[in-house]
């Protein structure tokens, strides 16, 4: 099979040959469809986390078809479309895992990080991790809700509660959850980089009220606010712009540092969280969510071999919504 592969910070993905994996006990060989391109893929082959199992096929958010079942593996069978996440394991037994929280365990795999990923034509994952892609979405469109909307949903669902939002960062996950805030009649500020105006335009197109650069304050108070983009300046930003009792979500699993700030501008019983990786029960609840809003995917499709090219262009921000590879 064609795989692209990254064998280490500074060096471009290599287009290579590989054997097709095999599945093992409790496993699924996948033909790969689609793989979503996510910022988290360039924290991995940028260095900005530093455990990535070597050489590795990177790729998270991967629709593709079930060509082969491990022994003991229920409910899949061959010809079913299958999503396969972030998370790619946990142990089940520690503290964490005992109370659903298993996307804290110290013991967790991650796709396309310790387990080789989506940006190939073939994989295998676990069973236990993987979801039933929802019917009305075709691969590429599917693709993008594994990570940018498992991610974005478990951040939505700390300040669900709010009327008014701001998203810092309009990317990927950003442009799924705006959708299911408008569908919930919740305000929607949004903040780009500064000079953005595609990233703003298309915003408003999704129903925000007011799109603007990150560096800009709010034009009201806003009860909530998420982080999607990895800048840390702008925790004291966004706390700037929520009201007293309001909470500002870091969603991001990596961030620049936080620079220091005035304890007055976190007074008031204002909140900074942080949303670790996914959970199963994520996925069970926001996948069908998303096909009954429905929510819908802006995808910009790249051939398996054109993947630096992809990332490159979301590193600089060149298109809007999510970037897909296609093998």
């Amino acid at each position: 099979m064609r795989a692209m592969v990254f064998e280490g910070v500074g060096k471009p993905l290599e287009l290579r040959d590989l054997p097709i994996p095999q599945p093992g006990a409790g496993q699924i060989q996948l033909r790969i469809t689609a793989c979503g391109i996510c910022r988290t893929d360039l924290h991995v082959v940028d260095g900005d986390l530093r455990e990535p199992r070597l050489p590795l096929v990177p790729g998270h958010q991967i629709v593709g078809e079930v060509t082969a079942l491990g022994e003991g593996v229920k409910g899949f069978s061959p010809g079913q479309r299958v999503g396969v996440p972030w998370l790619g394991g946990s142990c089940n037994q520690c503290w964490y895992c005992r109370r659903g929280r298993e996307n804290l365990c110290d013991e967790a795999r991650y796709t396309g990080y310790q387990i080789n990923g989506g940006f190939a034509e073939y994989t295998v994952a676990d069973a236990r991790y993987c979801f039933t892609v929802p019917e009305n979405y075709s691969d590429t469109q599917a693709a993008p809700l594994l990570c940018a909307g498992l991610i974005g949903y478990r951040s939505y669902r700390l300040v669900e509660h709010c009327d008014s939002i701001g998203l810092y960062g309009f990317g990927a996950a950003a442009h799924i959850i705006i959708q299911v805030a408008r569908h919930r009649g919740q305000r929607i500020f949004a903040f780009t980089r500064e000079g953005d105006s595609e990233a703003q335009k298309f915003a408003l197109e999704l129903g925000a009220e007011w799109a603007g650069d990150s560096t800009l304050d709010a034009p009201e108070a806003l009860e909530g606010a998420i982080i999607f983009a990895p800048a840390g300046e702008l925790v004291p930003q966004a706390l700037r712009s929520v009201r007293r009792g309001g909470r500002v979500v870091c969603a991001g699993i990596h961030m620049s540092d936080i620079p220091s700030f005035p304890y007055d501008i976190l007074w008031g019983e204002r909140e900074i969280v942080s949303v670790a990786n996914l959970t199963r029960r994520d996925g069970e609840e926001f996948l069908p969510l998303a096909a009954d809003i429905p929510v819908c995917t802006t995808v910009h499709e790249y051939p398996l071999e054109r993947a630096n090219e992809a990332l490159d262009d979301l590193r600089a921000g060149r298109f809007s919504g999510a970037g897909v590879l296609v093998p």
